[in-house]
């Protein structure tokens, strides 16, 4: 899995770089930031971020949900920040000085303080270990916290297996259904509350998952 990972992320930062290529910086990040409100008020019903201290945005990328929070602390960790930060002309750590940025990969984040809400937007089939990246959210999170997972799910069980096979979807070292997705957060103690389509597809649907962690 290593170098299936290693692959993604090499793809992961040329993506980036051709994506941005030749937007304008100032347009894109309100886009951006604007896209994240209309996210989150798709999940308003069961997810309240007005009185959360402390949140996390695990698997940030650069241009992360942490854009919607600037007047929260916020905790935004990712691998590839530094080479966001140096090869990205976008992205500058100092634009967001509410943030706290750790370069580091997900399954190796382990959080010196619990937080309200551990946001890993589009990014936890991009990990090396899923098992251990899902253990470092629900860790991250005080009890009666909130996890907040999007994933692209399968919405055919023969392309799942046949993706799994073969690197039909380079960027993504893992391939799952949404079921799937939502027992790594149940088997972990989380309840799931909602589970919104975002947008539809043939192969993948886009869908966010929101869980609290169980007191109990």
């Amino acid at each position: 899995m290593s170098v299936r990972w290693q692959i993604a992320q090499w793809f992961e930062l040329r993506w980036w770089r051709r994506y941005l290529s030749g937007k304008d910086k100032e347009s894109y990040y309100s886009w951006k930031k604007q896209y994240w409100n209309n996210l989150l008020d798709q999940i308003g019903d069961v997810l309240q971020t007005k009185d959360a201290v402390a949140i996390a945005d695990l698997g940030c990328g650069p241009a992360g949900i942490f854009i919607a929070f600037p007047d929260k602390k916020v905790t935004a960790v990712d691998p590839l920040l530094d080479t966001y930060a140096e090869t990205l002309p976008f992205f500058c750590k100092e634009d967001f000085p509410n943030t706290t940025f750790i370069n580091q990969k997900l399954e190796d984040f382990q959080a010196s303080e619990k937080f309200d809400i551990v946001f890993c937007m589009n990014a936890i089939n991009h990990v090396a270990n899923i098992d251990l990246a899902y253990d470092r959210l629900v860790n991250a999170t005080k009890r009666e916290g909130y996890v907040v997972v999007s994933i692209d799910a399968h919405n055919h069980s023969f392309f799942k297996k046949l993706f799994r096979l073969i690197p039909g979807d380079i960027l993504h070292p893992h391939q799952y259904d949404l079921k799937e997705y939502s027992d790594f957060m149940i088997k972990r103690g989380c309840i799931i509350l909602k589970k919104q389509l975002v947008k539809k597809g043939f192969f993948f649907s886009h869908y966010v998952v929101v869980g609290i962690l169980n007191t109990l």
